[in-house]
C-alpha cells in the first residue's frame, strides 16, 4: 500500500501558484501604465498572452525585453533521505533525523541566482508553462539534517525522505525590432534577441515514508525514494533491530553523484572580462546624436564629475557637448545594431560601472574607452522613417530607461526595461 504523502510547510511559504493565478502573477510581473497604456500596449492577462517569437510589438517595447522558454525538464529529486527500520511492536509516530542527498538552488543565467525583474519573469513563465507550483525567488532547499514525524503503520524497511520536483532548461530573449516584410515593407516584432541562458528552480518539497513493498506512481517523488532503498539488495531482506539503517551502497552512491553546481547562462550571458584595455581612439562614425525622451525636451548628458552618472538634461548654450554622442566600432547582426557610446563632451564612452553591473537599477556613467563589454550596447529600432530606439548592455543584458521623467534623473539599467514605455529613446542626429 502506498504510504501517504504531505507537504512541508516551511518550504510550502514563499511558492507563488502560478496555474489558477497565472494570469494575476503574469499581468503583475508585466502590468503596463502610464505612456505606454496610452499608446495602445496590452497588459498580458495569461501565459497565453505573453509576448510570442515574431509576433507584433510597439515603439513602447524597444526598451523592453521578455524571456521565452526554450527548453524544459522535470525530474523528481530527493534532497534528504534515512532508511529507518520498524518492528512489530515499534509501530507509530516516530522522529526520524534525515541526511542531506542533494541541496537544490533556485537561479536563472550568468549570476547563478535571481535577480532582477527579468529573471523573475523567466521563473514565472516557466511555472505557468507547466501548470506547476515553482519557486520565483531566490531559495535552496536545506543542506542540513532535517527531522521527518510519520506514523509507521506497519513493520517493515522504510526510506524516509524529503523532496521536490526539479526543473531545469534553458530560455532565450525577446526584443522587440523593425523587421522588413516579404513585400519591403517595415514591421515591429519581436524577436530572439542577444542573451539566453539556464535556470533552476524546484516545487513544493514534501516528505514521507516509502517500504519496498509499496506501489508508487512512476516518475514520482516516491518512486525516486523507493529506488533509493535499493530493495533488490542484501541490506534491505536482512533482519534488523528497529531504527536507522545504515546506507547501502547505492544510497552512498547517489548522494556523492549528486553535486549541482549553480545555474549558467550560455556564453551570450557567461561573465567576461571587464578590465578596461585604454585604446587611443575608438573608430566612430561621423554623425553626432542626442538620446532624447520622444516629444520631450530632456536627453542624456554625461557627468562633469568621474563619480556621477549620465542624466536626463536639457541642452542649452552651457551643455559643453555633455549631450552629444557617436557611435562607434559599429557592427549589425540581424538588424540590430551594437555600438560603443562615444560622448564628445568628456571623451569617454558610456558604461555600467564594474562594481555595480550585477544590481537592478545600476546607473549609467562614462569612462575611459576601451575593450570592455559593459562598454557594448546593442541599439534596438523602430521602423525606417523614425528614430526611436531602445538601448541594451551587451554585458549585463539589462535595458536603459530612467525610472521618471525629470531634470537630473540618472539612466539606469532595468532587467527587463521599463514596462511604461520610459526605456523607448530617440536618436536624433544633430
Amino acid at each position: 500500500m502506498m504510504s501517504r504523502l504531505r507537504s512541508s510547510g516551511r518550504w510550502a511559504r514563499g511558492l507563488i501558484a502560478l496555474t489558477a493565478t497565472a494570469a494575476s502573477t503574469l499581468a503583475a510581473i508585466t502590468a503596463v501604465a502610464g505612456p505606454a497604456a496610452a499608446t495602445g500596449h496590452p497588459k498580458p492577462a495569461t501565459a497565453a498572452d505573453q509576448p510570442k517569437l515574431g509576433g507584433a510589438c510597439t515603439v513602447a517595447d524597444l526598451g523592453v525585453r521578455h524571456p521565452y522558454i526554450k527548453t524544459t525538464e522535470v525530474s523528481p529529486e530527493i534532497t534528504h533521505f534515512k532508511g529507518w527500520y520498524v518492528t512489530q511492536g515499534t509501530t507509530g509516530y516516530q522522529s526520524v533525523t534525515t541526511s542531506t542527498q542533494t541541496t537544490i538552488s533556485v537561479s536563472v543565467g550568468l549570476n547563478g541566482n535571481v535577480q532582477g525583474s527579468f529573471a523573475v519573469e523567466t521563473l514565472g513563465t516557466v511555472g505557468a508553462s507547466l501548470g506547476l507550483n515553482v519557486q520565483v525567488n531566490y531559495s535552496s532547499t536545506s543542506s542540513e539534517s532535517n527531522t521527518v514525524t510519520w506514523n509507521f503503520s506497519r513493520p517493515g524497511y522504510y526510506g524516509v525522505y524529503k523532496g521536490t520536483k526539479k526543473v531545469t532548461g534553458t530560455y532565450g530573449s525577446l526584443n522587440c525590432n523593425r523587421i522588413q516584410q516579404g513585400d519591403g515593407g517595415w514591421a515591429l516584432k519581436w524577436i530572439e534577441g542577444p542573451g539566453s541562458g539556464s535556470f533552476t528552480t524546484y516545487t513544493t518539497l514534501e516528505e514521507g515514508a516509502v517500504r519496498c513493498e509499496d506501489t508508487v506512481p512512476a516518475n514520482s517523488i516516491m518512486a525516486k525514494a523507493k529506488g533509493l532503498l535499493d530493495c533488490g539488495s542484501p541490506a534491505a531482506r536482512a533482519e534488523r533491530p528497529a531504527g536507522a539503517v545504515a546506507p547501502t551502497a547505492k544510497q552512498m552512491q547517489d548522494r556523492l553523484a549528486q553535486h549541482p553546481a549553480p545555474a549558467r547562462g550560455t556564453a551570450a550571458e557567461q561573465p567576461k572580462a571587464t578590465g578596461r584595455s585604454p585604446q587611443a581612439a575608438p573608430n566612430c562614425q561621423p554623425a553626432v546624436y542626442r538620446i532624447d525622451v520622444p516629444g520631450k525636451p530632456l536627453n542624456w548628458s554625461a557627468p562633469l564629475l568621474a563619480n556621477d552618472g549620465i542624466r536626463l538634461r536639457e541642452s542649452n548654450f552651457f551643455s559643453a557637448h555633455l549631450d552629444n554622442w557617436r557611435l562607434c566600432n559599429v557592427t549589425e547582426n540581424n538588424g540590430v545594431i551594437e555600438a560603443s557610446l562615444w560622448n564628445w563632451g568628456n571623451g569617454g564612452c558610456a558604461t555600467i560601472p564594474a562594481n555595480i553591473a550585477n544590481q537592478e537599477q545600476a546607473y549609467l556613467t562614462t569612462a575611459t574607452c576601451g575593450e570592455d563589454d559593459l562598454q557594448r550596447f546593442y541599439i534596438y529600432r523602430d521602423v525606417p522613417g523614425s528614430s526611436k530606439i531602445g538601448l541594451q548592455n551587451k554585458y549585463t543584458g539589462s535595458m536603459m530607461g530612467h525610472d521618471r521623467y525629470a531634470d537630473g534623473e540618472l539612466i539606469r539599467q532595468y532587467a527587463s526595461g521599463r514596462q511604461d514605455g520610459t526605456g523607448t529613446y530617440t536618436l536624433t542626429g544633430i
